[in-house]
């Protein structure tokens, strides 16, 4: 792994388009390290700062975006996640309207939590594992521009845990170059997400790129060394667990000689129905198919 290039915070978009221009040129092949800013873009420093107050206009910056040369509509954009590494503080916020609890939130309420020792300081008795994890990545949409805050077919905001050091994501790529970008880094956050906020923190991500041709996905689709999973925000559950699960069904069938009424049963003895996060303008969900499952059928995706 030669590392190409740092890419630092400061060059930041706050929607996915075909409009934003790149600020950074890649081959396939390159490592780039991107530097990111919290969703916050670091404004929340101190307990004792007015949440409201913050510039409501700078949540959930991505760095980038990275024009990768080759990529055209129609291919898939590797992006390896090589390392991962977060800041020393931690913040969360929560109030009226906001996640799963809103209802019942009079005010805004932000809480700094220490990183240390490997672990996220919630208060004294309770020192929470890590499980540093990227909220926030994707590469340009077809069509209109869509915030950062927003997770789609192209990525975004999907808030899964599984996108971490070691993961490998495939995007279906709708224009030339792609225009990757990425940020919103968590040092622990549940599946769910259910306050609206993980432990957000900046960070910076090692990740290596490449270009698939000649295959494609309607959705992102995340694999490591326990299988891979299909990533699809929806505007309910429902319909995000019906269309991850008719898409995983879809990308193995070619794979194998089964029926679809055997793939599905195999499916329902075997894959896992996961929630990524319930408080984003869209929600997510994966479907989580397990190594050994496509071990025993001989199929290595996208080979």
């Amino acid at each position: 792994m030669e590392l190409l290039k740092t890419l630092p915070a400061k060059e930041v978009i706050y929607s996915f388009s075909t409009l934003n221009p790149p600020v950074l040129h890649i081959r396939p092949g390159d490592t780039v390290a991107i530097e990111t800013y919290d969703c916050f873009k670091n404004q929340i420093q101190s307990a004792d700062q007015e949440v409201a107050a913050i510039d409501w206009n700078e949540i959930n910056p991505a760095t980038g975006p990275i024009f990768i040369e080759g990529a055209e509509y129609g291919d898939l954009l590797k992006v390896t996640i090589d390392e991962l590494e977060i800041g020393t503080q931690g913040v969360m916020v929560t109030g009226p309207e906001l996640g799963v609890m809103g209802h019942r939130l009079e005010q805004m309420e932000s809480k700094i939590i220490p990183i240390k020792d490997g672990k996220a300081i919630f208060n004294e008795r309770l020192h929470l594992p890590l499980n540093p994890m990227i909220g926030v990545i994707g590469v340009a949409p077809e069509g209109k521009p869509v915030s950062c805050g927003t997770p789609g077919p192209h990525g975004g905001n999907m808030d899964t845990k599984l996108i971490t050091k070691g993961a490998t994501l495939y995007f279906p790529v709708f224009t030339e170059g792609a225009l990757f970008a990425l940020g919103d880094f968590h040092a622990a956050m549940g599946d769910g997400e259910v306050s609206v906020s993980g432990i957000e923190v900046p960070g910076r991500a090692t990740v290596t790129f490449d270009v698939i041709k000649g295959k494609h996905s309607k959705f992102p689709i995340l694999q490591n060394s326990d299988g891979f999973a299909m990533l699809v925000s929806a505007m309910t559950l429902d319909e995000a667990v019906k269309t991850a699960v008719e898409e995983t069904i879809d990308l193995l069938l070619p794979y194998t000689d089964m029926s679809v009424s055997e793939i599905t049963m195999l499916m329902s003895a075997a894959g896992e129905t996961q929630i990524s996060q319930v408080v984003d303008p869209l929600v997510t969900v994966r479907f989580f198919v397990p190594q050994h499952v496509l071990d025993s059928l001989d199929i290595q995706l996208f080979s």
